[in-house]
C-alpha cells in the first residue's frame, strides 16, 4: 500500500517537499558587547544581517530586563539555506535525533559551538557562541494560508509529516537519523 504512495508523489509536483525557511538563533541573555560579538559572528556564518530580539519579560535572577535586546536571529530562505543547512548539518556530523521532528514535519537542532561549522575559524577577541537551527518544510500551495486576499487552511492531507521531512534530509543532504 505504501509504494503506489510514493509512486504518486513522485509524479505529482504538488506533492514534493521543499525548505521553506531556515531560522538561525543566537541567544546571548545580555546586551553590549557580547551580543555586538554574536551579530558580527551570526552576519559572517550567513552573509545576511541578524536583527535583535527584545527579552519579553524582566527575570532579576539573570539580570535580565523588559525590552533589553539578548537575542540576534536571521531566517535563510532558498540557496542561501541549503548552503547554510549543509555546513550547519556538517558541524553536527550529519546526524540528527528523530526527537528533534516535529508533528508537521519542522526540526530543530542546536550547534553548541560555532567554530565547529565548517570554514570557521577561532577569533579570541571574539569568542565562542552556540546557535540553534530551525527547518520549516513545505510543499507547493501552501501560499494559501500566507496570502492576504482570500487567506484559506491547507488541507490535512496535503501538510508535510515528519515522516515526508525525514525522507526529505536523508535523501538531500545525507543526513542520518538516530533512534533514541
Amino acid at each position: 500500500m505504501e509504494e503506489p504512495q510514493q509512486q504518486q508523489q513522485q509524479e505529482n509536483p504538488m506533492t514534493q517537499v521543499r525548505i521553506e525557511k531556515v531560522v538561525v538563533n543566537m541567544a546571548v541573555g545580555t546586551s553590549g558587547e557580547k551580543l555586538e560579538k554574536a551579530v558580527k559572528v551570526l552576519e559572517s556564518l550567513t552573509g545576511q544581517k541578524p536583527s535583535r530580539r527584545k527579552a519579553k519579560r524582566t527575570i532579576r535572577e539573570f539580570g535580565i530586563r523588559k525590552g533589553e535586546n539578548i537575542a540576534c536571529v536571521v531566517t535563510l530562505r532558498k540557496e542561501k539555506a541549503i548552503e547554510f543547512l549543509h555546513r550547519a548539518l556538517a558541524a553536527v556530523g550529519n546526524r540528527i535525533k528523530a526527537s528533534s521532528f516535529d508533528d508537521h514535519g519542522n526540526v530543530s537542532f542546536g550547534i553548541k559551538e560555532h567554530i565547529d561549522i565548517p570554514g570557521t575559524k577561532y577569533d579570541p577577541n571574539i569568542g565562542i557562541f552556540g546557535m540553534d537551527v530551525c527547518i520549516s518544510f513545505e510543499k507547493p500551495g501552501y501560499r494559501v494560508k500566507r496570502r492576504r486576499i482570500k487567506k484559506s487552511k491547507v488541507g490535512k492531507a496535503h501538510k508535510v509529516t515528519k515522516y515526508e521531512a525525514m525522507e526529505y534530509l536523508k535523501r538531500e543532504f545525507g543526513v542520518e537519523i538516530v533512534e533514541e
